[in-house]
């Protein structure tokens, strides 16, 4: 008797674990909210079976959306999710359907910065003070900060938007009066100490509570400091062999934190910040997903490791046979900043894959796409691409120069225009057309 297909009920999007779903033979049905869809960027095999939702991120509405599609608890074997947003509802999916997956109350400390950075702290480990902004809407009672200078973040946010360093109470009262203005949808915020160094990520799996892989990272700036300077994002991997102490002086750390916020099984992404000068190392946050950017791409071709692969097998009770084979080039990834202003062209991903040393890259948004102007975060680019080289500068020297490149080739349509500069535009755009006043004779 043939043994029967694994069943997944997966929540939100994430293109490398509908891929090994499809590559391990699993029978998913993937629940997909408005926003995504309407999106478009990432396809959903064919081999799988969507369960369309308004809100991917509400359990009642996912809950009425199997209903209707006649699927309860029998038609799955495990509940699973990688998308930062889906974490709580997952794990409160699978408690009410009886089924295993990320426990309610373990997403929460991922999920809520101030409770976990609670929860690090009461571990003794070295993580950054925090307290609750209830309303950051309302500020008018605080009249000095408690830490100077301060990181202001939704408590439960992601891709460090909205998040600002505010050095006086006068910053703080003006971020809340921009938000205000803006009626951003977040409002519960944290004021975290400010921590100074480098910052480090780290993706890993671990199973049955055992730490099974980790690939370590740093981001060529802190990701707060890349917003306010305007700079393009960019991060790359250590070297497990010619870097090893980087692996040696981050494990502890990594395997203290993941033991104290109690995740036992899964993939995970945290960042942590060093101090160059003294050494010390700080647990800065942490998601119970795989990380974002291109370091799925990065891991895959710097170690060999799907790591979405990983975390699908662990999902279903496997532990995952993972052989690393780490490649001595050094490999990074870059974002491609876009303009304010309504986008006309740029070049594709295959034009992007023609320039040397370039491994991979994703075009991520479609020509008429709006770029407002306001508060940047790490999600605010038209794309990304990864290079392969033989040192970390010519790895920095190659980003500049593909991004150099690009900036040539990218076509935005300024906001505020007038009609007359709007056609000087269009001149410069399309010089080979005429579009002036002509006569006819």
């Amino acid at each position: 008797m043939a043994e029967s297909r694994p069943r997944l009920l997966l929540v939100g999007l994430d293109r490398y674990t509908l891929d090994a779903c499809v590559r391990l033979g699993v029978d998913a049905a993937v629940v997909c909210g408005a926003a995504a869809w309407d999106d478009g960027l990432m396809s959903i095999p064919p081999e799988l079976t969507v369960i369309r939702v308004d809100d991917h991120v509400s359990v009642e509405a996912v809950l009425m959306a199997l209903r209707r599609a006649g699927l309860g608890a029998d038609d799955f074997d495990a509940v699973h999710t990688s998308d930062e947003y889906s974490m709580v509802t997952a794990g409160m999916l699978a408690r009410h359907l009886g089924l295993p997956g990320l426990d309610p109350e373990t997403a929460v400390r991922f999920r809520d910065k101030s409770i976990q950075k609670a929860v690090v702290h009461g571990g003794g480990l070295p993580t950054a003070r925090c307290v609750v902004v209830e309303d950051v809407f309302s500020v008018s009672t605080i009249e000095e900060l408690p830490f100077a200078p301060a990181v202001l973040k939704p408590v439960a946010g992601a891709a460090t938007a909205l998040t600002s360093s505010v050095k006086s109470v006068d910053d703080l009262r003006a971020r809340s009066e921009e938000y205000r203005q803006k009626q951003t949808g977040q409002r519960t915020f944290v004021l975290e100490e400010h921590v100074a160094g480098d910052e480090w990520f780290v993706d890993g799996i671990v199973f049955d509570g055992e730490l099974l892989f980790l690939a370590v990272g740093a981001y060529g700036d802190p990701c707060l400091a890349s917003i306010e300077s305007g700079q393009p994002l960019w991060l790359r991997h250590f070297d497990p062999t010619d870097e090893r102490w980087v692996y040696e002086k981050s494990r502890g750390l990594v395997e203290s934190a993941l033991k104290a916020l109690g995740l036992r099984d899964g993939a995970f992404h945290m960042e942590l910040f060093h101090d160059g000068l003294s050494g010390a190392l700080t647990f800065g946050e942490c998601a119970a997903r795989r990380g974002g950017a291109l370091i799925h791409e990065q891991i895959q071709a710097k170690f060999g490791v799907n790591v979405a692969q990983c975390a699908v097998q662990i999902a279903l009770g496997r532990r995952p046979a993972i052989d690393a084979k780490v490649r001595p080039d050094v490999f990074g990834g870059c974002y491609l900043p876009v303009r304010p202003g309504t986008l006309l062209d740029c070049p594709t991903a295959a034009d992007l894959l023609a320039l040397p040393q370039v491994e991979f890259a994703r075009i991520e948004h479609p020509v008429g796409t709006h770029f407002p102007a306001g508060p940047a975060h790490t999600s605010q680019r038209v794309g990304q691409f990864m290079v392969m080289a033989d040192s970390i500068e010519q790895l920095t020297g190659r980003f500049e120069e593909v991004r150099r490149w690009f900036a040539e080739r990218l076509w935005v349509l300024p906001d505020g225009l007038t009609t007359r500069g709007r056609r000087q535009f269009q001149r410069q755009w399309r010089p080979d057309a005429d579009f002036g006043d002509t006569l006819w004779r």
